[in-house]
């Protein structure tokens, strides 16, 4: 067995939406590219689709929660080999991104207390890494595996 319990395995697969993925989820991560996968850490690209805009072409702030916690669960996954469940979510909206632009998503697990796990996301432009959206999420550990997810009924 890998070194890492094939965890980081899972985790890409996470990322990549397997069988199990929801169908709100495909749609959020269209587009996005893995760049770094290691334990406790996600970087990926992410050029904004069309479909993933409000009326003014902005990225709709709904889709960036999304794909925020998509990316954070994938970097838990990468630690802990599981599902955990959200109990605080905390983002901060700091510019816009429009209809093709580029960033830079990176996720960082920060804390591992027990069952309590923390993770920080920043999104920054991949042009000139201004910071547009930072967050924090807290999870908790579940006894599910990603093999155990019930499918979406979207």
């Amino acid at each position: 067995m890998e070194k890492d319990g094939g965890f980081l395995q899972v985790a890409t697969e996470r990322l990549r939406g397997g069988e199990w993925c929801h169908e709100i989820d495909r749609l959020s991560r269209q587009g996005l590219e893995i760049v770094l996968i290691k334990k406790g850490m996600i970087r990926c690209n992410f050029v904004l689709p069309r479909h993933l805009s409000d009326v003014n072409g902005n990225w709709h702030a709904g889709a960036v929660a999304s794909l925020i916690d998509i990316v954070a669960a994938a970097a838990i996954t990468s630690v802990t080999g599981t599902i955990n469940v959200t109990v605080d979510f905390n983002i901060s909206y700091f510019s816009t991104v429009k209809i093709n632009e580029e960033v830079e998503i990176e996720a960082k697990v920060v804390g591992n207390q027990g069952k309590f796990v923390s993770v920080t996301v920043e999104i920054r432009r991949k042009d000139n890494g201004e910071l547009v959206v930072s967050a924090k999420q807290w999870t908790v550990l579940t006894k599910l595996s990603p093999a155990m997810t019930p499918p979406s009924k979207l």
